[in-house]
């Protein structure tokens, strides 16, 4: 399960639509999404509620403790909510040591209350942790001792008696109220297939459930199945991450393929880089090369992975191969191409698109000194190594070729030793 970060615009988009759909209750909240883009007229025309109530206005940039951070600004007229955010839009701030602009914010009506709760929902391996209080808001870290928690494991129907623990403090003129509101939120939960739903706080006006504060995650693995349903979802970079333009291209080529591609930069002047098949294999690869004291020459993080086309592979091997000759300094340099055993993923027919790039960037490479390590296993890889070992000799570069007999902590350790004896 991928955990993806989405706006608070979206989370409450999401909740409105679909609580209304599985269990009929119908939120009353409005919100409105501001941008570097937005023209005020146009969104008073979309959302006329905008005019005619007093609102609140917050960035909505995937980091909380606004209110505490003095982001957030109550009771405004639609005048003073362009002023805020004119002031602030693009404007740098620092929020848990990461600095970045604010780029988009969230205004919504202005709800005055005396009452907060809080609730949380949480996918786990066998379940889901449903969290409740009755002492919500900016103190809920101070009044932890009062959240309440339930554990439900999966395919286990979340009734009214396995909701009861949360609610049974409450008042009985509240009780069913709240507790059919929970019990709604966490079926939206698994319909969406959301990972984390928080609401701190959300309060009751006239006697229904208003989520005033909230943030999500959804799962995105299960987009083939909720494209619909989540509509013209965005999952935003976390705050201070901005995407380079090599990282931008991978992302958008991700983002039209049914596979995944992967690529971040962690050291551009870094000696060691990597191509990886597989989310596990990746990881494996920059733990050892950083288990074994060289993290600081590690260029990049990459996965690919989910049988992903040749031309594909191509695009992407292109962008990592640019990286890894960027500005010889004499020293040399490896890559580590290939991954652990595929269970389903053709390993020549990807490495043909691999063998493309390398041959496009044949004097690239050996202008940067490029030794290269290959180790993968699975479906037709005997032809795959065999390919790549007959690259090797027609471009006469550096390429050693390893099976699944080798170990890919093994190769990493070579692929040390190789830049470490030229050092």
């Amino acid at each position: 399960m991928a955990r993806k970060k989405i706006r608070e615009y979206d989370s409450k988009r999401l909740l409105k639509e679909h609580l209304k759909r599985i269990c009929g209750i119908d939120l009353q909240i409005l919100s409105a999404q501001v941008t570097e883009s937005t023209d005020f007229k146009e969104l008073v025309e979309k959302e006329a509620w905008l005019e005619s109530t007093k609102l609140v206005v917050k960035p909505d940039m995937l980091f909380g403790k606004r209110g505490k951070s003095g982001l957030v600004a109550l009771n405004l007229d639609l005048a003073q909510v362009q002023d805020f955010v004119k002031q602030r839009l693009g404007v740098e701030v620092e929020m848990g040591g990461c600095k970045a602009p604010i780029t988009t914010f969230i205004i919504e009506p202005f709800v005055p209350h005396e009452q907060e709760f809080y609730l949380s929902i949480v996918s786990e391996r066998l379940g889901c942790t449903i969290s409740f209080s009755e002492c919500g808001g900016i103190e809920i870290e101070e009044n932890w001792d009062k959240v309440k928690s339930i554990f439900l494991p999966t395919e286990k129907p979340f009734t009214s008696e396995e909701c009861a623990p949360l609610v049974a403090t409450l008042p009985l003129e509240v009780r069913s109220k709240i507790e059919g509101f929970i019990r709604g939120v966490f079926a939206v939960f698994q319909d969406l297939d959301f990972s984390f739903i928080e609401m701190n706080p959300f309060t009751l006006v006239n006697g229904e459930p208003y989520p005033l504060d909230m943030r999500g995650e959804l799962d995105d693995t299960a987009t083939f199945k909720n494209f619909k349903k989540w509509g013209d979802i965005v999952f935003p970079l976390p705050f201070g991450r901005v995407l380079s333009n090599t990282e931008g291209f991978i992302h958008n080529l991700d983002e039209k393929t049914s596979a995944s591609l992967k690529f971040t930069v962690l050291n551009p002047k870094g000696r060691i880089w990597t191509m990886v098949a597989g989310g596990g294999a990746s990881v494996i690869y920059a733990d050892t090369v950083g288990d074994l004291g060289y993290a600081s020459e590690l260029g990049n993080y990459a996965e690919y992975s989910g049988a992903p086309k040749e031309d594909e592979v191509l695009q992407y091997a292109r962008v990592i191969l640019d990286c890894v000759t960027a500005e010889p300094d004499g020293r040399k340099r490896v890559l580590l191409i290939g991954g652990g055993i595929a269970n389903f993923t053709d390993v020549a027919a990807t490495f043909n698109g691999i063998i493309r790039a390398l041959r496009e960037k044949e004097s690239k490479l050996k202008a940067a000194r490029v030794h290269i390590y290959v180790r993968r296993g699975g479906p037709n890889y005997q032809v795959g190594l065999a390919k790549m070992r007959a690259l090797g000799k027609e471009l006469g570069i550096p390429l050693e070729v390893y099976g699944p007999e080798a170990t890919m902590t093994g190769i990493c350790k070579q692929a040390i030793d190789c830049i470490m004896a030229a050092a």
